[in-house]
C-alpha cells in the first residue's frame, strides 16, 4: 500500500485540488475525543491530520498549543497510547496521519523502534521541529525502509543552500513555516510569505504546505493560492478550548474546520 501523505497529494494534483491539514494535540481533552474529531474531520474535508504528541517543553508552539500539551500530559497521555489510539482510528479510517513530536520522545522510545511502532500502528509521517536534518540520519533511513515520511522545515530565514538540503530529506511533504516564531493565530499573513514559498516551489517538485499562524478562511484561500497545502492549528485547539464543556464539542469544532476546508475543494489551476 502506498504512503497515504504521498498518495493523497497525488490524488489532489490530478484534481487540481490543494490539502487541507488540522493539527489537534492527542489527548486533549482525552485521547476518545482525539479519536472522534480525526473522524469527523475527514468527513469535514480534512485531507491530513497533524496529530501532536504533547510534551514538556515545545519549543516551536505559542501559549495555545502549550497549554494543550500540558493539559493532555495532566491525563497521563503517552507516545505509546497515542500510537494505540492512532490504530483504533485505523479501524475506522484511511485518512493520512503525521506525527508531531520533539526529539525527547522520540529517543526515548529509540529511533528504530519508534519508526516501526508509529508505522505498524497506521502513521504515515513524522514532523520533529528540533531534530535538524543532518542529525536524522538515522531516522531518516529507518523511516525510509518503514516507508514513514519525514517532514522537514523551510522557513522564512532559511538560506538557499539550506533549503536544497532540507528539500532532499523530505518526503510526503516540505513544511514552510510561515514566520519567524512560534505557533499561535495571527490576524495577518506575514509580509513576504507568497514571495518565499514561490522561491521555495522554485526548488522542488514536492508539495510544500503552509503553516503558523492561519486563522481564518482569507488566510487559507490566500495561501492555497502559492502553496500545496495549509496547516490549521491554534485556531482549533482555540475552538476546543472554548467548547470543552459542552456536549456538542465535536459538532462545534467539526464545523468550524469545515469553513475552513471547504476553502481547499476549490480546483486550483
Amino acid at each position: 500500500m502506498p504512503n497515504r501523505i504521498i498518495q493523497k497529494f497525488t490524488d489532489l494534483r490530478a484534481q487540481k485540488k490543494k490539502a487541507f491539514i488540522a493539527f489537534l494535540t492527542a489527548g486533549d481533552p482525552d485521547l476518545k475525543t482525539t479519536e472522534e474529531l480525526v473522524l469527523a474531520f475527514e468527513n469535514a474535508g480534512v485531507d491530513i491530520v497533524e496529530l501532536g504528541v504533547p510534551f514538556s517543553d515545545p519549543l516551536a508552539d505559542g501559549p495555545t498549543i502549550q497549554a494543550s500539551s500540558q493539559r493532555a500530559l495532566k491525563h497521563r497521555v503517552t507516545m505509546m497510547k497515542i500510537l494505540e489510539t492512532v490504530h483504533s482510528i485505523r479501524r475506522k479510517s484511511e485518512i493520512p496521519i503525521a506525527l508531531m513530536t520533539y526529539y525527547n520522545p522520540v529517543f526515548h522510545f529509540t529511533e528504530k523502534r519508534f519508526v516501526v511502532e508509529a508505522k505498524q500502528k497506521g502513521v504515515d509521517g513524522v514532523i520533529i521541529p528540533d531534530l535538524p536534518p543532518e542529525e536524522a540520519t538515522g531516522l531518516i533511513q529507518f523511516a525510509k525502509q518503514n516507508d514513514l515520511a519525514t517532514i522537514f522545515f523551510l522557513s522564512p530565514t532559511t538560506t538557499p543552500n539550506r533549503m536544497k538540503e532540507i528539500v532532499a530529506a523530505s518526503t510526503g511533504f516540505i513544511y514552510y513555516v510561515s514566520l519567524t516564531g512560534v505557533t499561535g493565530a495571527r490576524g495577518q499573513l506575514p509580509k513576504g510569505i507568497f514571495q518565499n514559498v514561490k522561491v521555495a516551489k522554485a526548488q522542488t517538485d514536492k508539495p510544500i504546505c503552509v503553516g503558523f499562524g492561519v486563522s481564518s478562511r482569507a488566510h487559507v484561500r490566500n495561501i492555497l493560492a502559492v502553496a500545496d497545502g495549509v496547516i490549521v492549528g491554534s485556531a482549533i485547539i482555540d475552538q476546543i478550548v472554548k467548547n470543552t464543556d459542552r456536549k456538542n464539542l465535536e459538532e462545534k469544532i467539526t464545523k468550524f474546520v469545515r469553513r475552513l476546508s471547504n476553502v481547499s475543494k476549490d480546483r486550483f489551476i
